[in-house]
C-alpha cells in the first residue's frame, strides 16, 4: 500500500536556493530548457511564448500572480451588476464547445430557459478552429468524432426548430470578433457557455465578458465539464490538494452535502415553428469538413466511424450497457486491457457528448446504496475513476503553467532528457521490442485510444527507459488519441514520468515485462496487435528474443530491443537524482514491479 502524504500545496525550495546553483545558473539553465523545447517541437511559437522561468512558476505557487480562472472569475463578479441589466434581444445564443449534446447541458438549459422567459428564439453555433486544433494539438480523429457528432446534434436541435450555426474561423484570434459579429446580426444580447479549464480558453472568456459588455451582450460563462467546481475544495490548511486520495475524500464528502450538484439540467424548449423561417440559412447550411490541417483518408474515416460511432444517443447506449453488464465487476478487471471490461466512454466525455455527472448520477442510481462511496465496489471503483477528471482540472486551474509545458514539480525540469529520434520513431510506431509497449502504442495509432493501464506502461517506458522527455510523449498523445483531454493526459504523463501531482515515486519504475506477465498473461491483448507474434505460444509472447522465441519472432519481422531495461533503470534513477540536485545520496531502495 502506498505511503500516505499530506493534502498540501507543494513547497520547493525557490530554484535561486538550490545546493551549487546560483540565480545565474538558474536562469541560464532555464535559458537553455526553453531552446530545447524549442529545438524539439514542445513549444509552438507561432502561438505561444518561451517556456516559462520556475521563478514564474514558484510567483503562481505564492499566489503573486493572478491564475488565469482567478482572471476569469474576477471579471464575472466585477460585471455581474451591469450584465444583469441588459434586456432579452432578439434571440439567445449558446456557444457550444466541448458539451455536444442537448441534454443535461448546464449552459444550453439556462439560455433555453432564458430565451423561453424572454419569448424569443435560441440560436445555437459551434467554431471550427484549424489554429486551435494546431495549437492544441487536437488530433485528426478527434476533429472527426467532433465533426460526426455536429451532423447529429445539428439534427436533434432541428427538431426543436433551434438552429446550428456552424463555420470556420482561420485565424483564432478572430473567434471573438466573429462571436460578436453574429450575435449583432441576430439581435442577440445574451450569448451562454461552459467554461473550458485551459489557460488559453479562460483568459479568452475573461476578455470576451468584457468586450461583450461593452456591446450591450451579457456573456454568461457557467461550470459543467466538472462536478465540483475549481477552489471549491480545500485540505485543513486551507491549500488546494495535490494528492488524489484525500482530495477524493474530500470531494465525495462535497457532493454528499450538496446534491444538487448532480442534478440533471432541465430539459430545453422548442423554438416557435417561425424560427425555421427566420433562421432558413442556418437551418440550409451544411456542417462543414475538417481543415486540411486535420483531415483523414476516406479509409481512416470510415475505420474510426466504426469504432467511435458519434453522439450523445451513442453514449447514453454505450453507459447503459455499460451499467447493465460490466460495472459490477469493474473494479476487479479494469486493469486488463484484453478483456473489453472498461466503459469506452472516454471519448463522450472528452467531446462532451456525456456529462460527468451523467454517468455519475447513472452509476449511483445502479448502485444498492446512494453514497457515491458505498455499495457495490465496482460501482465505487468506477466513480472514484470518472472523479479523476475533476482531480486534473481543478489542479489544471490552481497550477496553471502545467498548460505552458512545464511539469507540476518544476524542480524536475532540471531532468537531462534524451532526444534520440530514433527511439522516438520506434516507440511512437510500437516496435521497442517490448511486446507490450508495442501492442499498446499500434491500438493507439490505430484506433485513436489506448487502455489506461498500457497508457501507464508506455508512459513510464518512454521516460525512464528511453530516458525521452516526457513531453514528447504527451504531445503524441494528444495527436493521435480520439479522446484526448489535456488535463487528464498531462495528469496522466506527469504520474509516469514522476513529474506530476500525486505520482508514482521517481525511484519506482514498471519493468515492461513484467507488467506484460501480470496484467496480459495469457498475450492475448499483445497477439492481438502485434501480428508478427501471432504464432509465439506460452509466456514466450512477452519477451520472445529471451525465451527461445527469437527465431520466429525474427522470421515474422519482430524487433529486438533498442535498449535493456536494467540498464536504463540505473540511468534513470542517476538521471533524476542528478536532476533534483541529490547527486549520489541514498534514496533508500527503490521498487521495480
Amino acid at each position: 500500500m502506498p505511503v500516505k502524504r499530506k493534502a498540501t500545496s507543494p513547497v520547493r525550495p525557490s530554484p535561486s536556493k538550490r545546493p551549487h546553483t546560483s540565480n545565474g545558473e538558474a536562469q541560464r539553465y532555464d535559458y537553455e530548457q526553453s531552446r530545447i523545447a524549442e529545438k524539439y517541437g514542445i513549444i509552438n511559437r507561432d502561438y505561444y511564448p518561451p517556456e516559462i522561468s520556475n521563478e514564474r512558476c514558484e510567483q503562481y505557487n505564492n499566489n503573486e500572480i493572478l491564475r488565469p480562472v482567478e482572471l476569469l472569475e474576477t471579471t464575472i463578479k466585477k460585471t455581474k451588476p451591469e450584465r444583469e441589466e441588459i434586456n432579452v434581444g432578439e434571440c439567445v445564443v449558446h456557444w457550444f464547445k466541448r458539451d455536444l449534446r442537448t441534454r443535461d447541458n448546464t449552459a444550453l438549459s439556462r439560455a433555453s430557459k432564458k430565451a423561453e422567459e424572454g419569448g424569443v428564439p435560441l440560436v445555437c453555433m459551434f467554431i471550427v478552429s484549424p489554429q486551435d486544433y494546431e495549437a492544441h494539438l487536437t488530433s485528426a480523429p478527434r476533429v472527426d468524432f467532433e465533426l460526426r457528432t455536429l451532423e447529429v446534434l445539428k439534427a436533434d436541435l432541428e427538431e426543436l426548430n433551434i438552429p446550428l450555426y456552424v463555420t470556420t474561423i482561420e485565424n483564432r484570434k478572430d473567434v471573438p470578433k466573429h462571436i460578436l459579429e453574429k450575435c449583432a446580426e441576430w439581435g442577440a444580447k445574451h450569448i451562454y457557455c461552459n467554461i473550458e479549464y485551459e489557460v488559453d480558453e479562460l483568459r479568452r472568456e475573461a476578455k470576451l465578458t468584457k468586450a461583450c459588455l461593452a456591446k450591450g451582450i451579457d456573456f454568461t460563462t457557467v461550470h459543467d465539464d466538472v462536478v465540483v467546481p475549481p477552489g471549491a475544495l480545500k485540505s485543513g490548511s486551507g491549500n488546494q490538494y495535490s494528492v488524489y486520495s484525500p482530495w477524493f475524500r474530500t470531494w465525495i464528502k462535497h457532493v454528499h452535502e450538496h446534491p444538487v450538484l448532480l442534478n440533471e439540467a432541465d430539459p430545453i424548449s422548442a423554438n416557435p415553428l417561425s424560427a425555421k423561417e427566420t433562421f432558413a440559412a442556418i437551418f440550409a447550411s451544411s456542417i462543414p469538413s475538417a481543415p486540411p490541417n486535420k483531415s483523414l483518408t476516406e479509409a481512416e474515416r470510415k475505420r474510426y466511424a466504426n469504432y467511435w460511432p458519434p453522439g450523445e444517443h451513442e453514449a447514453a447506449l454505450r453507459l447503459s450497457r455499460f451499467l447493465a453488464e460490466k460495472i459490477k465487476k469493474y473494479k476487479d478487471l479494469r486493469n486488463f486491457p484484453s478483456l473489453n471490461s472498461t466503459s469506452l466512454l472516454s471519448v463522450h466525455l472528452s467531446s462532451g457528448t456525456l456529462a460527468a455527472r451523467t454517468a455519475i448520477r447513472a452509476a449511483r442510481d445502479a448502485n444498492s446504496v446512494t453514497r457515491l462511496d458505498g455499495g457495490s465496489p465496482g460501482i465505487t471503483g468506477y466513480i472514484s475513476e470518472l472523479a479523476w477528471r475533476d482531480f486534473y482540472k481543478h489542479v489544471l486551474c490552481h497550477w496553471p503553467y502545467v498548460c505552458m509545458s512545464k511539469p507540476f514539480k518544476y524542480e524536475y525540469a532540471d531532468i537531462e532528457w534524451e532526444y534520440n529520434p530514433a527511439h522516438f520513431t520506434a516507440w511512437c510506431e510500437g516496435k521497442t521490442g517490448y511486446p507490450i509497449v508495442d501492442a499498446a502504442m499500434r491500438q493507439m495509432n490505430e484506433m485513436g485510444y489506448m487502455h489506461n493501464r498500457c497508457r501507464m506502461i508506455v508512459g513510464s517506458f518512454l521516460a525512464k527507459d528511453l530516458l525521452i522527455d516526457w513531453r514528447l510523449g504527451e504531445q503524441y498523445f494528444m495527436t493521435r488519441l480520439v479522446d484526448g483531454d489535456f488535463a487528464s493526459n498531462n495528469g496522466g504523463w506527469g504520474f509516469s514520468a514522476s513529474v506530476g501531482v500525486d505520482p508514482q515515486p521517481y525511484f519506482r519504475i514498471f519493468n515492461p515485462v513484467l507488467q506484460s506477465e501480470k496484467f496480459d498473461a495469457e498475450g492475448e491483448y499483445i497477439r492481438k496487435w502485434v501480428p508478427e507474434l501471432r504464432g509465439v505460444g506460452g509466456k514466450a509472447v512477452h519477451e520472445p528474443y529471451a525465451r527461445g522465441a527469437g527465431k520466429e519472432a525474427e522470421g515474422k519481422g519482430y524487433p529486438r530491443r533498442i535498449v535493456e531495461h536494467k540498464v536504463q533503470r540505473e540511468k534513470a534513477l542517476e538521471r533524476y537524482k542528478r536532476g533534483l540536485g541529490r547527486g549520489t545520496a541514498n534514496v533508500g531502495g527503490g521498487v521495480h514491479n
